[in-house]
């Protein structure tokens, strides 16, 4: 289990750092890490609620994106897929905390950026803490 919780570790790190950098979320670094994480938990006999979480926090995420592509880049909806399957894995309370608290978190950072002058603040960052903190919540 420690080799999977620095696996996603460092996957989500490294998709906050890309995204906060450069605004965009890389298909190579989002797509792999969903494939790897259905695969893994289709392995660890939690498959079923990995796939329902991917489709339904992707769906979800591509629903925002279509209505508002400016709110909502591709790439987010592309992360929802990993992080759906993540959370979904655990269970649907743990992808419901998730799926709730990106939004919220990212609300509170945009509200503190506008203050200082900033328009827009990326939305992987929050959805990478949110997942990891719900998964936290079940670990511990």
């Amino acid at each position: 289990m420690g080799v999977g919780v620095a696996a996603v570790s460092i996957w989500m790190v490294a998709l906050s750092a890309f995204d906060i950098r450069e605004r965009r979320l890389p298909n190579w670094l989002t797509l792999s890490g969903a494939v790897l994480i259905v695969c893994v938990s289709a392995v660890a006999g939690r498959g079923a609620g990995a796939l329902a979480g991917a489709a339904a926090l992707s769906v979800l995420y591509l629903g925002v994106h279509l209505l508002s592509p400016r709110a909502m880049g591709g790439g987010d909806v592309k992360l929802a897929v990993g992080l759906g399957a993540l959370t979904g894995a655990f269970g649907v309370d743990v992808w419901l905390l998730a799926a709730l608290a990106a939004p919220m978190l990212t609300a509170l950072l945009a509200l503190g950026a506008a203050a200082r002058g900033i328009r827009t603040v990326p939305h992987g960052p929050s959805m990478c803490v949110a997942s990891a903190a719900a998964v936290v919540l079940v670990l511990a």
